[in-house]
């Protein structure tokens, strides 16, 4: 009998966006139901630069062929293409629907390894936020319901919350590149109420700056260096 081979490891997905509409990364997540064992699943699409939910749904069930919809959908109301659009490895993510339409658009496709849920981390941290949101509905009554909700959260996350991770501008503003603007103007307010009263402050204010990148398994933070011969 041959001894059985040992898995082989799955690459790192290392990807990088230096701009909005680079790099999508997508998942399902379940929500419950008006009783024990029925649930709609809620299908979000994020732009990882900005932090922006560029298309979303929520379903009665997951299902490949919506998957590819959403998609396409989705890239075709951005206007721009993504040069990757990155999932875990579940049904729909891993179906030929969705990767031969990822084929035709010419988008590259990425993967998470199996079991890591930080190769998704902004599909991961999305969902957390939702389901902590104050007024997260512990059952949904329909899937009327959830939608509503859905789009209701999705609106106000885009548009009005202030995301720590871009310097504390909307998700919108940063996805449709206003956001260059707003820091400049947060700018000129701080370094007036600078010039007006210092002693209030232990430094010259500066608002944050909004990232130049944003990773995937940023290689300079997980990989080890190699040693050096000596």
């Amino acid at each position: 009998m041959r001894p059985a081979r040992a898995p082989r490891p799955r690459a790192v997905p290392e990807l990088v966006a230096e701009g909005p509409s680079q790099v999508f990364t997508w998942d399902i997540t379940k929500l419950a139901g008006p009783e024990k064992g029925v649930w709609f699943h809620a299908y979000v699409i994020i732009d990882i630069f900005s932090r922006y939910v560029v298309g979303w749904t929520v379903e009665r069930a997951e299902s490949a062929e919506r998957a590819k919809e959403l998609i396409r959908e989705t890239i075709k109301r951005n206007g721009i293409v993504p040069g990757h659009v990155h999932a875990d490895r579940g049904t729909s993510m891993t179906s030929k629907k969705v990767s031969q339409l990822l084929i035709d658009l010419g988008v590259t496709r990425s993967h998470s390894r199996p079991g890591v849920s930080n190769d998704n981390p902004y599909s991961e941290s999305h969902f957390k936020t939702v389901k902590y949101a104050p007024d997260y509905p512990e059952r949904f009554d329909s899937l009327a319901h959830a939608r509503g909700w859905m789009e209701g959260f999705i609106t106000y996350y885009n548009h009005t919350h202030r995301h720590s991770g871009i310097g504390y501008h909307t998700l919108a503003s940063v996805h449709f590149g206003t956001a260059e603007l707003v820091r400049e103007q947060r700018a000129a307010t701080l370094a007036e109420a600078y010039a007006r009263h210092p002693e209030r402050f232990n430094r010259r204010p500066k608002p944050p700056k909004i990232p130049r990148q944003t990773w995937i398994n940023d290689p300079a933070k997980w990989r080890q260096p190699e040693p050096h011969n000596s």
